[in-house]
């Protein structure tokens, strides 16, 4: 496979390497995963993360070994073992759907390759299309609020929603970017933050229980956020803390905007109930671990209770902003998600 650079992504002589986003901001380390093994650790450690970066990821290894001579077979169970690593993110399922029906050509290595790679330039179009129709919807002087992290680390290309914000503040629409921390990995504080500095967007880091005051004060004019899995009905799974945001917003009058690409929809999901929740592990919850080390807060027997993502219901949300456009809370009533029109 050619030489490839993205923000996150790395093929090189024709092993994956990825940018460790658990060690960032302090640190820009690449690691190998260049193996099924060592890919399905990055992604449960969250060293990659970002709906549209697993699949990516997991598109590219794929095809790097078909390259080095990987059987059918034994191409079809690293699928499957990859498709488990993360259950709620839909990209990574329909990615590797597509990578699927390249196996099975009868010249399936080139078949890989291509796929794999038309996966990588269509999601860096999409995210562009996402921030051009989302920044249609920000007034000029927005103060916007976001949550988790939706850019170029997550991401082929300049992100989801915030690709959105970067865009609009290159047509001078935005004077501030609240930034939640996003407990209990701190991906606000440590990748948005970062990338928002690299962007030279002006921002202020909130921790998550600072936005309900934020919001009475007047200080939001919008929330923006990304999503992990779109069910026919429209209701959003995303970073846990999502729903609270939309909640809030929704009592105190502000746009609820959620910032995905058309990967990321799953029609075959008929609402929220249905979407499987990911649980992560109690020591995310008891501590906090990174480049500088490790600390733990809680007494060692604490029973914790730790899911990845929570759902936010439709009726909360302003728009649905996809790479076609935006849609709208009647258009996702008529039934947008169930159509091909999606």
């Amino acid at each position: 496979m050619q030489t490839l650079q993205t923000t996150s992504l790395r093929v090189v002589e024709n092993q994956l390497f990825i940018l460790d986003q658990q060690a960032l901001p302090q640190e820009k380390s690449w690691l190998d995963a260049s193996s099924v093994e060592a890919l399905v650790g990055h992604i449960h450690a969250l060293r990659v993360r970002g709906a549209p970066l697993i699949g990516l990821s997991a598109s590219l290894l794929l095809a790097l070994l078909a390259e080095r001579g990987k059987s059918r077979d034994e191409l079809a169970v690293a699928l499957e073992t990859l498709r488990a690593s993360r259950p709620t993110a839909v990209n990574l399922m329909n990615n590797l759907d597509r990578m699927k029906q390249a196996l099975w050509q009868d010249d399936f290595v080139p078949a890989l390759v291509t796929e794999a790679l038309r996966l990588i330039e269509e999601d860096k179009q999409l995210c562009d299309a996402i921030a051009k129709a989302g920044s249609a919807l920000v007034k000029p002087g927005s103060r916007l609020l976001t949550h988790c992290n939706t850019g170029g680390l997550a991401t082929a290309g300049v992100g989801t929603a915030l690709g959105v914000i970067a865009h609009a503040h290159q047509q001078g629409l935005v004077s501030n970017v609240w930034v939640d921390e996003t407990r209990p990995l701190l991906q606000g504080g440590r990748l948005t933050a970062w990338e928002l500095g690299e962007l030279g967007v002006p921002y202020q880091l909130i921790v998550d229980s600072m936005a309900a005051s934020l919001m009475a004060k007047g200080e939001v004019d919008a929330v923006w956020v990304g999503a992990d899995r779109i069910a026919a009905n429209g209701d959003v799974a995303n970073k846990i803390g999502t729903y609270s945001l939309a909640v809030l917003a929704k009592f105190h009058g502000i746009p609820f905007y959620v910032a995905a690409p058309r990967t990321t929809l799953d029609p075959d999901c008929p609402n929220g109930d249905a979407i499987p929740i990911e649980q992560r592990a109690a020591h995310e919850v008891t501590g906090v671990a990174g480049s500088f080390g490790a600390v733990q807060w809680a007494p060692d027997n604490a029973r914790v209770y730790n899911p990845a993502f929570d759902v936010t219901p439709a009726a909360l949300i302003e728009g649905w902003v996809l790479d076609t456009g935006v849609v709208t809370p009647e258009a996702v009533r008529n039934g947008f998600f169930r159509s091909s029109a999606a």
